[in-house]
């Protein structure tokens, strides 16, 4: 199922297009590597997107109205783009978070006034996504489900895969070749993807996820049990497994070397779109994104100490 969301439907809650940057420091020689800068976003991540457009569907087929109180499962950035938004809309919001996840997040959705449940972080994010169908369920609460909701890739559809071209396009470039980007939801990769291919049918559609057993914040592997019901399989190419250390070491050499204080799915898109791109040949063009910003991570202590340490750190927490 598609969903037709406007633009102007995302600017209703203050979403504008984001830059496209080149990242010539850590890009194989002669291949072009650009990323999305979605920290830019207003609430710092690519999932402002998604609340938007999700919240947007739900007042335009009339679900949202005086009395509606809104729930969704989250570890970070999903739930404080939607706190952002049930704020502005004066919209009573619950949001059920593992207690592992990063200090910053839990105190960005306390700012927005958004209530928190606390889920155990061992159960994980999918953990949370039981209790809160189950929550919803007993209590008629309205749970915009960003795992099923169509609304979810058809934001980037509209919003994030058009930029794209027009951006590439801007930066000299006819095509783009490869599109990474990491599985969360696979409401990224799926949009992006389905924008891309109309225009260039042989654009190749890769998704980064994590091994089995392993946790990188931004990022899902389909083999821990759940599959998003808004995952369609076949909308990308390949995936690409990536490792929670490799993602912490392009996280800091996107800061140490291009100036991006990133997190670390970003680190992850971007080691898998090096990847992909060492494999191509000379002139082709490379598009991945940047979900969100390092400053959401600084208590987990990715970017202090030694590798080892950092990967230690994070081992047991919950990030997305």
């Amino acid at each position: 199922m598609t969903v037709a969301v406007s633009a102007v439907d995302l600017t209703r809650f203050g979403v504008a297009e984001t830059p496209l940057v080149a990242l010539d420091a850590v890009a194989p020689p002669g291949v072009h590597l650009f990323a999305k800068c979605e920290w830019q976003l207003p609430t710092g991540s690519v999932k402002d997107r998604v609340a938007a457009s999700m919240v947007a569907l739900a007042q335009d087929e009339g679900r949202i109205a005086d009395g509606t109180r809104l729930l969704e499962s989250s570890s970070g950035n999903t739930g404080i783009a939607l706190a952002r938004i049930a704020a502005l809309t004066g919209t009573p919001l619950t949001v059920m978070v593992p207690d592992n996840v990063s200090r910053e997040r839990i105190e960005l959705l306390s700012a927005f006034g958004a209530h928190i449940e606390m889920t155990p972080g061992a159960e994980g994010s999918n953990g949370a996504v039981r209790r809160a169908e189950a929550r919803a369920a007993q209590t008629g609460e309205l749970m915009l489900h960003q795992y099923e909701n169509p609304a979810n890739p058809a934001a980037h559809e509209v919003t994030t895969g058009p930029e794209v071209i027009r951006q590439v396009a801007a930066a000299g470039h006819d095509r783009v070749d490869a599109f990474v980007a990491s599985l969360g939801t696979g409401g990224t990769v799926m949009g992006v993807g389905r924008a891309l291919r109309r225009v260039w049918p042989d654009v190749t559609v890769v998704a980064a996820e994590p091994p089995a057993g392993e946790s990188i914040a931004g990022l899902r592997t389909m083999a821990d049990g759940y599959i998003p019901p808004v995952f369609d399989p076949s909308a990308i190419d390949r995936k690409l497994l990536v490792r929670s250390r490799d993602s912490i070491v392009m996280t800091r050499r996107l800061l140490a070397e291009q100036g991006l204080f990133v997190g670390p799915s970003s680190g992850a898109a971007v080691h898998a779109a090096v990847k992909v791109a060492s494999r191509l040949s000379p002139g082709s063009v490379i598009v991945t994104v940047l979900p969100d910003a390092g400053w959401k991570y600084l208590s987990t202590g990715i970017f202090g100490g030694s590798i080892d340490e950092a990967e230690a750190r994070v081992i047991d927490a919950t990030l997305w």
